[in-house]
C-alpha cells in the first residue's frame, strides 16, 4: 500500500515523501482512513509502530487553515514527547502551513501565552500545563474538534487521570476523540467508554515481521560490583548507541561521572534538569554525538531515536511496564537490539514480576570473562575515540529548502498574514504555495519561504514595501 491510496491532500503527500516515508505502517493504514471519517478510535499499538504519524497526518488533513483558533488538542505524558509530536505535525503539515504549538511545564508561561495569540491549528501538550492555560483563559478551546490522548497507559501511570478528565470536561462535546495506548488496562477501557462514542477499536498485533528483534538477557550482580560489571559488559558488547537506565537522578549523576572519568562518551537526562538542557542532550544523542545516555525512566517514553543498539537496566525497574517502555527504545523500525538487565540477588521478586508481565523468562547472559574483555579492549577504546557518524534527522531534507525570514513590523503596524502573502506571491517565480508558516507578533513577523525560494524573496523584499511600509528584512536567527 502507498500513502497516495489514503486520499490525502497533495501538499501532505509531498511532505510525507520528503520525510522519507513511502509505505504506511500497519497502524497508519488502519487509523488514517477511520480518522478521516471523524470517528472515535481506540488504538492499542506498541511504541515505535509509527503511531504519531497515524494521528498527525489526519489532523493536518482535517484542520481548516483559515480558522485562527486551535482545532485539535494532543495530550502527551512527557515534555519530550510533546515537542517531538509538535515537530512531526509541523513537518507533515509544512506545505499546508499548519501551525503546531507545544505547551509544557518548566517553560515560561508568558512566552506560551504570547504564542497562543498567534494563529495556531494544533496544540500539543502535557496535561498540567494545558489545563493551566485552559483555566486561565489563555487557551481557547471553543473550536476544538479533535482530541488525541497519546500514550494513555503512561498518562495514567504518571497520575494524570484527574487532569485529563478535567480537560475533557472543558472541551466541546461534539468532537472526535482518539486514544492511543501500548496496553489496554481496565482503567483505559473505562476512560474510553466514558468519553468516546462508538469508538472503532484497532489493535496492532506484534506480528513477527514487525516485531522488533530484541534479545533479552539478565545478570545477577551484587550492588557493590555493578559498576565494574557494567564496564566489562560495555567493553564486550561495544554498542554504537546505548541507553543505561537508573532508578533515581542521584544514581544517574553518579554513574555519568564515573563513566566520564573512564573516558566514555556519555551524557545524562533526568527530571531534575532544566527543560532546555534535556532537549539539548536528547538532540545531541539523536544526532549521535555521544554513545552512552544515562537516564531515569522519564526518558524512556516518547524518545524516537533509530539505531539504539543496546538498553541496559542498571537498576531493575520497579514497575513491569517500565521494563517494556525502556526496552522499546531499542530494536526500532525492525532493527535488532539488546536489552540487558543487572539485578541484585535480592531483586528476584521484581524480576519474576517482569517476566510474568512480558510472558517469558529472561535468559541469563553468557559469562563475561576477563580474557574476553581484555581481548576486546582495543576495539572498545578505538570506538570511544572515533567521532561517531552524525545522523540526520527525519525533517532535515524537508527543512533544507526552507528559509525563515524576519521582518521588523507586525501587529502594531496593522500588518496581517494576507499582506505578506499578497506581496510575496507577486514576486516573479514565486507563488502562494512557496509561502509557509507566518508568525506575526507585535513588532516583528517571521515568514517561512519554501521550495528553495528564500534567497530570491529576501533579495526582492529588500526593495519592496508591504502595505506601503518599507520593512527591514533578513534571515531569521534560529
Amino acid at each position: 500500500m502507498h500513502f497516495k491510496e489514503l486520499k490525502l491532500d497533495e501538499k501532505i503527500l509531498k511532505a510525507i515523501e520528503q520525510l522519507g516515508y513511502t509505505e504506511p505502517t500497519e497502524v497508519q493504514q488502519k487509523v488514517i482512513p477511520v480518522a478521516l471519517e471523524k470517528r472515535d478510535i481506540l488504538v492499542k499499538s506498541k511504541t515505535g509502530s509509527g503511531k504519531t504519524a497515524a494521528f498527525a497526518t489526519p489532523l493536518c488533513e482535517l484542520v481548516d487553515w483559515e480558522e485562527n483558533k486551535p482545532q485539535a488538542l494532543v495530550l502527551t505524558p512527557t515534555r519530550e514527547l510533546a515537542v517531538q509530536v509538535q515537530e512531526d505535525i509541523t513537518n507533515i503539515g509544512r506545505y499546508k502551513r499548519i501551525k503546531g504549538l507545544a505547551l509544557y511545564g518548566k517553560s515560561p508561561f508568558a512566552k506560551q501565552k504570547l504564542a497562543l495569540k498567534q494563529k495556531t491549528h494544533i496544540v500539543v501538550g502535557t496535561p498540567g500545563r494545558v489545563l493551566d492555560h485552559m483555566e486561565k483563559g489563555t487557551l481557547d478551546v471553543s473550536k476544538i474538534e479533535y482530541l488525541v490522548i497519546d500514550e494513555a497507559d503512561e498518562m495514567l501511570n504518571m497520575g494524570f487521570l484527574e487532569q485529563v478528565e478535567s480537560i475533557i470536561k472543558l472541551l466541546p462535546k461534539e468532537r472526535t476523540t482518539m486514544l492511543f495506548s501500548a496496553t489496554l488496562s481496565d482503567e483505559i477501557k473505562k476512560l474510553s467508554n466514558k468519553y468516546m462514542r462508538d469508538a472503532v477499536s484497532i489493535e496492532i498485533a506484534d506480528s513477527e515481521d514487525h516485531a522488533p528483534d530484541i534479545e533479552h538477557l539478565k545478570y545477577v550482580v551484587k550492588e557493590e560490583q555493578k559498576q565494574a560489571f557494567l564496564e566489562k559488559l560495555t567493553i564486550l558488547e561495544n554498542p554504537d548507541s546505548c541507553i543505561i537506565f537508573c532508578r533515581t537522578k542521584e544514581r544517574v549523576d553518579q554513574l555519568v561521572d564515573a563513566l566520564d572519568a573512564k573516558g566514555y562518551t556519555a551524557d545524562k537526562i533526568h527530571g531534575g534538569m532544566m527543560q532546555e538542557d534535556r532537549f539539548e542532550v536528547m538532540d545531541e544523542f539523536r544526532k549521535g554525538e555521544f554513545r552512552y545516555l544515562i537516564a531515569t525512566d522519564v526518558a524512556a517514553r516518547g524518545i524516537d531515536i533509530e539505531d539504539i543498539t543496546h538498553v541496559v537496566h542498571f537498576d531493575v525497574p520497579l514497575e513491569q511496564e517500565s521494563y517494556v517502555h525502556r526496552t522499546g527504545r531499542t530494536g526500532r523500525a525492525g532493527r535488532s537490539g539488546k536489552s540487558i538487565m543487572l539485578a541484585t540477588p535480592h531483586e528476584d521478586k521484581f524480576v519474576k514480576e517482569i517476566e510474568s508481565f512480558i510472558g517469558f523468562e529472561i535468559p541469563a547472559g553468557p559469562e563475561v570473562s576477563d580474557e574476553a574483555v581484555s581481548k576486546n579492549r582495543a576495539a572498545f577504546d578505538l570506538k570511544m575515540q572515533e567521532q561517531p557518524e552524525l545522523k540526520k534527522s527525519k525533517g532535515e531534507q524537508l527543512n533544507a529548502n526552507i528559509t525563515k525570514l524576519y521582518f521588523n513590523g507586525g501587529k502594531k503596524k496593522k500588518l496581517r498574514a494576507v499582506d505578506f502573502v499578497g506581496t510575496i506571491a507577486k514576486i516573479e517565480g514565486v507563488s502562494a504555495d512557496d509561502i509557509g508558516i507566518i508568525t506575526i507578533q507585535d513588532n516583528v513577523t517571521y515568514v517561512e519561504i519554501l521550495n528553495g525560494k528564500g534567497p530570491l524573496v529576501l533579495k526582492t523584499m529588500r526593495n519592496t514595501t508591504v502595505k506601503g511600509k518599507q520593512l527591514k528584512v533578513h534571515i531569521a536567527h534560529k
